[in-house]
């Protein structure tokens, strides 16, 4: 199977997965999968959990178990900039776990990871004509004016989310691709991140499962 969706939650995952002429679902060690063909060829999508270690698994499941050569993410995040909309859909090209800290250890700078010579992972961007993001992944909902100034200060970062660094992290290791999209459900401004997830959650979903087919055929 050369293209596997590693996806956080059950919504996005059905935002994929209604694509699927022929969805049909199983449990491998105790994940839910969803496999199907799209655009003709197989493809399954892994509902992970939210957050990193769940990220990470269900990346590992999807290159040693699935045989994927590429893995790919979809799903709704924060915007950190607020020249960014509601609705807006990007193309990743790098991500950064902020949350991860050794400076005061062997003093690299904040993100990298002990093996790296550098915080950020590279992504393979595809989908002609949309904007690039710059992904900030941490294990908390990121909103307030302190995390929003930090991610953008110290990482260039316009995009936050809990999963993408752990994917890009396992795949670099075995030496598979990740191609992601992020569909902005809620920008850092006056109202609060939280309460405009809530509200455009699923009218964000629909609009990313019409893009799904394209994006899949880009990569």
């Amino acid at each position: 199977m050369k293209k596997v969706f590693v996806i956080a939650m059950e919504c996005e995952a059905e935002a994929v997965a209604r694509n699927f002429p022929d969805a049909r679902e199983e449990k491998l060690f105790g994940r839910k999968v969803i496999r199907g063909t799209l655009g003709g060829e197989p493809t399954a999508v892994i509902v992970s959990g939210i957050g990193k270690v769940n990220a990470a698994a269900s990346t590992q499941l999807a290159i040693a178990t699935l045989g994927a050569e590429k893995v790919l993410n979809v799903g709704v995040a924060g915007g950190l900039d607020p020249k960014l909309r509601v609705g807006d859909l990007l193309r990743v090209a790098r991500v950064v776990q902020y949350d991860f800290d050794l400076s005061k250890i062997n003093g690299t700078p904040i993100g990298t990871l002990d093996e790296y010579k550098t915080p950020f992972f590279e992504l393979t961007v595809a989908g002609e004509g949309l904007p690039e993001a710059t992904v900030a992944t941490g294990d908390r909902f990121a909103d307030g004016e302190e995390i929003v100034g930090f991610l953008r200060k110290t990482f260039g970062a316009n995009v936050c989310e809990m999963e993408l660094g752990a994917i890009a992290h396992v795949a670099s290791r075995a030496g598979v691709k990740v191609h992601s999209w992020k569909a902005i459900s809620d920008v850092a401004g006056n109202e609060t991140q939280a309460d405009q997830y809530k509200r455009n959650l699923k009218a964000c979903l629909d609009s990313l499962s019409a893009k799904i087919p394209a994006l899949f055929k880009a990569v």
